[in-house]
């Protein structure tokens, strides 16, 4: 973001009462005084275990021009005469009326991805394929929730064509609320898998709360789903395209093929292949998503085929790394489900230029009460394929346990309660013929094991 008016119909929705100068245009907004820059408005966030207005002090030695500021909080005696303050009820509201007004200023064209697997990945193409005709903003990190995704729009320049706004979510209701904050007039649900079964009770209930996605958006949006999922298969407000592995789907994708480098893929009515440098056959979905917003947003087949071609995705998303061995490390370690972890066995099941394969497993979490029959359901994946299997932690036991039973004489099954205790072995692995995939729900750290293998 360029600049931050407060004066302007910008905050007609948000009740400010100002003192101090009349300093009333900024930089940007921040709600870190870590991270803060000079000329920026800064907004002390109230949480659970913290209240940000106990920080101001430092954001103002951070170059913060000014602060919102809750009601009923005493201002600190070392606030300065000449720095402005605007007065609101709600600091966490008023920031998100401030992104709303800020969105509408700008009027760009709002897509939001929503997904229990690879929404990140998604929102990383779609970026890469409009930006090569347009200015494009994207949610960075995981700003992705209540507080993220107000931020996100209040980083972008005034000059945006597009803003792709990822969207997360642990409860009923979330997306349903960041929805209705940004308005889209695209959505994407990427999948429906397990994550958060724990508060959602089912893959029902998941894909009911994803479904959310569509309460902010006009009856002439539009939105872009998996056509594979039948639990997305019902009535919806909005016009539907579904891309998918199956030829009724407007975007169908066949001929895929795995290369060293990534995935090669056709698109139904497309005779040129599309180049896709990221591993696993799922990605290709994911790369359906951005083509279809490409076609609709007037861009070209080719514009489509670079952006992909081009394509940087986040770390730790399917991520190829090279260990000072030879090795190769897959860190696909942000986060896990019984449906991302298969998909990634499943690519490093294909990829034939290693003869030795590990398969690092650890636990996944938020799966709720059915949590030990997913994780053995991910020995499925694992059969089939000479390789060596590597579980950490007290639920990838279960995993474990399950392929042991199988009785497969293919499979070497190793189980370490901790990542310290695994990594002697881990070690012995390491060597130039040999490919490893880290899979893992997010707090299980793993990217401590890959940089140690890399530097081993």
């Amino acid at each position: 973001m360029k600049k931050l008016n407060l004066s302007s119909s910008l905050v007609q929705k948000v009740s400010l009462n100002q003192t101090g100068s009349n300093i009333d245009t900024f930089n940007g907004v921040s709600i870190d005084t870590r991270t803060i820059e000079a000329g920026s408005l800064f907004v002390p966030i109230i949480g659970d275990r913290f209240d940000g207005h106990q920080f101001l002090e430092a954001a103002i030695e951070g170059g913060a021009s000014g602060t919102f500021w809750q009601k009923g909080v005493p201002l600190p005696d070392m606030l300065p005469n000449d720095f402005p303050v605007y007065f609101v009820e709600d600091t966490l509201e008023a920031l998100q009326q401030l992104a709303e007004a800020y969105k509408k200023q700008v009027g760009p064209t709002v897509i939001a991805v929503t997904g229990s697997n690879g929404k990140t990945t998604t929102k990383d193409m779609i970026a890469s394929v409009l930006g090569e005709r347009l200015n494009v903003h994207k949610t960075e990190g995981n700003y992705n929730n209540h507080i993220g995704l107000p931020l996100t729009v209040l980083r972008m320049q005034e000059d945006t064509d597009v803003l792709i706004c990822e969207m997360g979510m642990n409860h009923k209701g979330e997306i349903s609320f960041l929805s209705e904050l940004v308005e889209p007039h695209y959505g994407v649900i990427t999948n429906i898998g397990e994550s958060h079964m724990e508060q959602l009770g089912s893959r029902e209930g998941i894909a009911e709360a994803k479904g959310e996605i569509t309460d902010g958006m006009k009856a002439s949006g539009v939105l872009i789903l998996d056509g594979d999922e039948m639990l997305l298969n019902r009535e919806w407000k909005t016009s539907v395209i579904e891309c998918g592995f199956h030829e009724e789907a407007l975007f169908y994708a066949h001929s895929i093929q795995n290369t060293p480098q990534g995935v090669t893929f056709t698109v139904k009515g497309i005779p040129e292949a599309f180049e896709l440098p990221v591993l696993g056959a799922h990605n290709v979905k994911n790369a359906l998503y951005a083509i279809a917003l490409g076609a609709h947003l007037g861009l070209t087949d080719e514009d489509a085929r670079n952006g992909l071609k081009n394509l940087t995705v986040t770390s730790m998303r399917m991520e190829q790394l090279t260990a000072e061995t030879g090795a190769l490390l897959i860190n696909d370690a942000y986060n896990a489900s019984p449906t991302s972890m298969k998909a990634a066995i499943e690519t490093v099941k294909v990829m034939e230029d290693y003869s030795r394969k590990v398969v690092v497993l650890g636990d996944m979490l938020e799966l709720g009460v059915h949590e030990k029959t997913l994780h053995e359901s991910v020995a499925s994946a694992c059969v089939g394929t000479a390789m060596n299997v590597v579980t950490i932690g007290e639920k990838a036991f279960w995993i474990a346990e399950a392929l042991k039973s199988r009785k497969d004489d293919t499979l070497n099954i190793e189980h370490y309660e901790n990542k310290k205790q695994a990594m002697k072995r881990l070690q012995h692995f390491n060597a130039p013929d040999t490919v490893f995939l880290f899979k893992a729900s997010r707090g299980m750290e793993f990217e401590q094991l890959i940089e140690q293998l890399i530097h081993s």
